[in-house]
């Protein structure tokens, strides 16, 4: 696979075949850790580790797994993976693992992962899948960062709350008050509130593309020749 198609594994993880915003997958973690851009960007970062493990580990081992009994290998897998990534949590970053809690385990069944693994990595050396994992894995960490600042943002007037317990104390700079005296929207801390910020996001995408397509067609004079039409 040559250079270019790395790239469009990249953008393509990215944007145009986004978990969240293209495929709506995922949507469990989503409206349940995205109260602040920081548990967005955590559980995007926690994804994207195993999403690349699991991509690597899949296409090294996919010519010695039966296709009979590939899916709850793939399965254990993941599962492996994930309760690595749990402990290694809970022993390096133990505030950020409390917040995330149980949703680190429920990265088991995010069907994003499987997914790639079934559609990508058992077809594709570990390299490609590796870049695979990366692209979906940023993809997926980007529609949490924006979800949970849009909520972060309209539900407590902070951005990036609490950004020094995941990156460290170097980062505080992030962390930032929009809104001083804000009272809150406490709707938009809530889970139905992540449904409504993913509802109203989704339709500015869908808004936009259309005016682009719009805008790129030529109007139906051009072209045309001049004189009397009927």
């Amino acid at each position: 696979m040559d250079a270019p198609s790395y790239r469009k594994l990249l953008t393509d993880g990215l944007w145009s075949n986004n978990v969240i915003f293209t495929q709506l997958l995922a949507l469990c973690p989503l409206m349940a850790v995205t109260t602040t851009a920081t548990n967005g960007l955590g559980m995007g970062l926690v994804t994207m580790v195993v999403l690349i493990a699991s991509n690597v580990l899949v296409s090294m081992i996919r010519n010695w797994v039966p296709n009979s009994i590939r899916i709850p290998i793939f399965t254990l897998l993941i599962a492996a993976l994930v309760t690595l990534v749990d402990q290694a949590m809970n022993a390096w970053l133990h505030d950020l693992h409390r917040v995330l809690g149980l949703f680190i385990a429920l990265i088991v069944v995010n069907c994003a992962i499987l997914g790639r693994a079934e559609a990508f990595a058992i077809k594709n050396r570990p390299l490609a899948s590796a870049a695979d994992g990366l692209g979906i894995g940023l993809g997926f960490t980007l529609a949490l960062v924006i979800v949970g600042g849009c909520r972060e943002v309209i539900g407590s007037g902070t951005l990036f709350a609490g950004a020094s317990l995941l990156l460290g104390p170097h980062f505080k700079f992030m962390e930032l008050t929009l809104l001083p005296g804000y009272r809150g929207f406490l709707l938009m801390m809530l889970p139905p509130g992540g449904f409504i910020m993913l509802g109203l996001i989704l339709s500015a995408i869908r808004l936009g593309s259309t005016l682009r397509v719009k805008a790129a067609q030529p109007s139906r004079s051009e072209g045309q020749p001049g004189g009397c039409h009927v």
